[in-house]
């Protein structure tokens, strides 16, 4: 049985889908802030027990909301189709090199089943990049309003909305790390697949500070690429669930001396 390296979720393509996310996110606070200061002092929030103010803002809210909303679906295909093609780019030229490496010369071509993992790669993301403006707003509108009926001031809601912007930061920064695992393993098994190549062997990362047992355990197990692993009562592959970065290592029983 002859084993390869494994082909590693790209580094790079993490980093600048990273920063692409991370900018919009930073525009989208720095509009808002500014916006619901000018707002949040029109709006007179000291005579909090009028209804007034709080339609005011919730008013001003769904405006940028809408208007943010608009901003992310923009450039949620373009984004999500250059993420999914360098993904699937640099995952390719790993696993050439590692083929080559091992002696075998294999020509690599789109087929349908590689297709569809592509294409399911990007509409998972144009769908997780429209969501970041409708949590963020979603969690902001109420803030404002408890703001407002508490007749809080205007520090108090910046802090508290430098704090919601850290937590939008963090859940972008998730989406970029966990996006750039699965797509490197639903592409990579599609690839392989469309090679002959039918098994792996499961390498934990060893680079999370809490791994998953059952995936330390799995390190060095042989696995069937269509199927995964059983693990904590279902079938799974290596860096399909959030935050994992296992590998696996592609087992070459069928192929042969290009």
């Amino acid at each position: 049985m002859k084993a390869i390296r494994p082909t590693r979720p790209n580094a790079g393509v993490e980093a600048w889908y990273r920063r692409q996310l991370d900018n919009q996110v930073r525009k989208m606070q720095k509009s808002v802030v500014y916006w619901l200061s000018a707002n949040y002092k029109a709006s007179g929030a000291a005579v909090a027990m009028d209804a007034s103010p709080a339609v005011f803002m919730r008013d001003a809210m769904r405006r940028l909301a809408r208007r943010w909303t608009k901003s992310f679906d923009s450039i949620a295909q373009k984004l999500s189709e250059r993420f999914a093609g360098d993904t699937l780019k640099n995952a390719d030229v790993s696993l050439h090199n590692a083929l080559d490496t091992a002696g075998f010369t294999v020509e690599f071509k789109m087929t349908a089943p590689m297709n569809n993992a592509l294409q399911a790669t990007i509409t998972e993301n144009v769908g997780l990049i429209r969501s970041i403006p409708e949590k963020y707003f979603t969690e902001v509108e109420g803030l404002v309003m408890r703001s407002v009926a508490r007749g809080r001031d205007l520090s108090y809601l910046t802090d508290e909305l430098e704090r919601r912007y850290g937590i939008t930061r963090r859940r972008a920064a998730l989406i970029a790390r966990d996006q750039n695992n699965k797509a490197t393993s639903v592409m990579q098994a599609a690839r392989q697949q469309s090679l002959g190549i039918t098994e792996g062997i499961w390498r934990h990362s060893h680079a999370g500070k809490e791994p998953r047992p059952s995936h330390v355990k799995a390190d060095g197990q042989k696995f069937d690429l269509s199927k995964g692993l059983y693990l904590d009562g279902k079938w799974v592959m290596p860096g399909e669930e959030i935050n994992c970065r296992c590998t696996w290592s592609p087992v070459l029983s069928f192929l042969k001396d290009g």
